[in-house]
């Protein structure tokens, strides 16, 4: 079977699982001479090969590349919204690999269309493979209808020239600033994506994001130097406008942080002026394989008009195609029972969670999470990390423990569904032999589901320090997905070590943000709510896991000023609404008055999955702990407010946000201490005067844009 039957066989797949076994086809050595003139459609979508040229165009762009055998050449860029043509200034192929040849022969050349699923949008998906000497590359290009983007992933196999990944090397020289500058550092850099455009005025902004959030706090680093000479830059975006045509490009790398990534090179970005190469594939010459490909990092590039509006909303409208949003699947206010830190082997038995299930119900939880502990045999393992090789080959080990569940979960499950709360588990794979038995951890968590219906599962302690690693880690996802025909949520856990995160391997289901806890005195609201409100201009708010604690306890832990017991519990429940609300606690453990914001949480519930359905993005002031502040859901002549008035004294504030300027708004107060209803017209940058009669107070808001 060739590659292109196999593309047409799990084309229904999800899109990673489509496009791995897809590839996993031999890859013939017999170079074919030409390509013949191929193209295929999807609503406004085309990629049309013809003679030497292969556009590749929707409604919002169009990107021209010189064929080169497959080795692709970018020859022009087109805004289509506005109209502005970038022609590049270079005829050399957009990929190079050090000390390998550039010369390609043209081994295959594809167009499909893959459907959309429960996962992701449908796509166009353009398959190139080629051979450069011994290798063999293949890239699959991806064009989704109305997005100002275009996206390639790349795949290897065969045997490179030279080991692409040189640490010696790469330390002697990436650091040396007339070696760069000169253009030498090019040369010892995999590059997967490169554009070369005219002018010398250009502004770019790097933004750099963290995970690891155990150990860091400051999640978001953006730098905005003006374009100069040759330059490494490390992040994972870079945004690139001329300031002539007032025009830009955006690009993603998609993979893990920089402090992540494998085979790191020291930076993600050269650029010169309008020359801008996307270094790094994740990859080395041992991690590829004459028998089977294997894929490295993706990249993607955009356009936009010039403004940081324009580029979130083509940035933010590529990241919504790669996992649909399913309010049924994906919308929570979740209880993760991990978070007052109690001992587990008490706290997770039958009677206790038939309790705590009462009190979910009351507080108008969704969703209930059995942390570590439930599982067989659990007291006698150490309380962090897997434990012993041989306690895993216990076949009842991922099943309740029979002492303190001696039903199961049944009885759980069928309280759970009368009360209308989903029942999830916290699960964490083998690391053993790096995941060698990521099959047979998949078949744990398909079982739970067949056994009672669980199908959100925090994934936990992962440890991805090498390709296989990551190859089988996302294996194992791939194969639950499949199983459970996408109806499954990961909580992907990015708090320790070295993850998938925000922008790779992200489209199983939600991320689990971080570990604050009261216990440890480390939990501070406006620290929380500047973490999400930081990372909300580049990512799904909707997608992160955010925590409210329950700050009657452990009050002894704090002094000072923002100590958690000094806000009201419904001020930290609403700093996770434009978020997945996660209760980091358990129910048993809230005092009384804790279960009066119930009812918020209740008619919360009613509005959150068409907030969600909007591009979030922050509004006002960095949260300080003494700002104003909050976020924005910007739907088609709707939207929504979160406005938060953090320890100041100012009961009015006008805030940026982002409608236009004169708009006319009526906000209809939702919940908090905001006017019941008013309405507003957006200043010259967008200005919208709020007031909030108190400190550490809130107002939720829907709007209706009226002129």
């Amino acid at each position: 079977m060739n590659v292109h039957k196999l593309f047409y066989v799990y084309k229904n797949m999800p899109m990673n699982l489509g496009r791995i076994l897809a590839i996993a086809a031999f890859c013939t050595t017999a170079a074919v001479s030409g390509a013949e003139e191929s193209s295929g459609t999807l609503n406004d979508c085309l990629i049309s090969l013809k003679a030497d040229s292969l556009v590749v165009e929707n409604a919002c762009m169009r990107r021209v590349y010189d064929w080169n055998g497959g080795n692709l050449s970018t020859r022009s860029i087109v805004n289509k919204e506005s109209g502005h043509v970038w022609i590049s200034e270079e005829n050399g192929p957009d990929m190079a690999l050090p000390w390998q040849s550039a010369k390609a022969k043209l081994i295959s050349f594809s167009v499909d269309v893959v459907p959309e699923n429960r996962s992701h949008e449908a796509f166009l998906a353009a398959t190139v493979t080629y051979s450069m000497d011994e290798l063999c590359i293949r890239r699959v290009i991806r064009l989704y209808p109305d997005c100002p983007v275009v996206a390639s992933d790349f795949f290897f196999k065969g045997r490179p020239a030279a080991d692409w990944y040189n640490a010696k090397v790469l330390l002697e020289n990436v650091h040396d600033i007339h070696f760069v500058r000169m253009g030498n550092l090019r040369k010892l850099l995999p590059v997967m994506e490169k554009v070369s455009m005219p002018g010398k005025h250009w502004r770019y902004r790097i933004v750099e994001l963290y995970e690891m959030t155990d150990h860091l706090n400051n999640l978001v680093r953006e730098e905005d130097p003006i374009g100069y000479y040759e330059r490494l830059y490390r992040g994972n975006l870079l945004f690139a406008k001329n300031e002539e045509s007032d025009q830009g490009l955006f690009f993603l790398k998609e993979a893990q942080s920089p402090n992540a990534q494998l085979k790191y090179m020291g930076g993600d970005y050269l650029a010169a002026f309008g020359q801008i190469r996307m270094t790094g594939l994740g990859l080395g010459s041992e991690d590829i394989s004459p028998d089977h490909w294997t894929q490295g990092y993706s990249a993607v590039t955009g356009v936009y008009d010039g403004t940081e509006y324009s580029a979130l909303c083509a940035l933010k409208n590529y990241q919504s195609r790669l996992r649909k949003h399913y309010a049924t699947r994906d919308e929570m206010v979740m209880m993760n029972t991990w978070g007052d830190r109690s001992d587990p082997y008490s706290a997770l038995t039958e009677k206790y969670v038939l309790e705590e299930l009462d009190l979910c119900a009351r507080l108008g939880i969704s969703h209930y999470q059995l942390d570590y502990g439930w599982q067989t045999e659990v007291a006698n393992l150490p309380l962090y990390g897997p434990g012993p090789k041989n306690n895993r080959d216990n076949p009842y080990y991922w099943l309740p423990d029979k002492v303190r569940f001696p039903n199961g979960f049944t009885p759980i499950m069928e309280k759970a569904a009368k009360l209308g709360i989903e029942v999830c588990v916290w699960f964490e794979p083998n690391y053993y032999d790096n995941y060698e038995r990521w099959s047979n951890d998949a078949d744990w968590l398909i079982r739970l589901n067949r056994l009672y219906g669980i199908r959100t599962f925090k994934v936990d302690g992962l440890r991805i320090h090498n390709k296989l690693s990551e190859v089988r880690v996302d294996s194992l996802f791939r194969k639950v997905s499949e199983a459970l025909d996408n109806d499954v949520c990961i909580n992907l856990d990015v708090t320790a070590d070295r993850r998938f995160g925000y922008l790779y391997k992200n489209s199983y289901g939600n991320i689990f943000l971080e570990n604050r806890y009261t216990d440890w005195g480390n939990y501070y609201p406006y620290l929380t709510l500047r973490n999400l409100w930081m990372l909300s201009k580049y990512v799904p708010a909707q997608n992160l896991q955010l925590e409210f604690p329950n700050n009657w306890r452990c009050t002894d832990k704090y002094s000072g000023m923002f100590v958690p017991a000094s806000y009201d519990f419904e001020y930290l429940f609403a700093i996770t609404m434009m978020a997945q609300p996660l209760a980091w606690m358990q129910a048993h453990n809230l005092p009384e008055e804790g279960f009066k914001i119930g009812p918020v949480i209740k008619n919360y519930r009613k509005y959150q999955a068409d907030i969600h359905d909007g591009m979030i993005f922050p509004i006002g002031e960095e949260p300080s702990g003494t700002s104003w502040t909050g976020f924005q859901s910007v739907q088609e002549g709707k939207g929504y407010f979160l406005v938060i008035r953090e320890r100041n004294e100012r009961e009015n504030a006008s805030l940026k946000t982002w409608l236009e300027a004169g708009k006319r708004v009526k906000l209809t107060l939702i919940s908090g201490k905001g006017k019941k209803s008013f309405s507003a017209k957006a200043g010259h940058c967008g200005e919208v005067t709020f007031s909030l009669p108190a400190a550490d107070s809130y107002a939720l808001y829907s709007y209706e844009i009226c002129q």
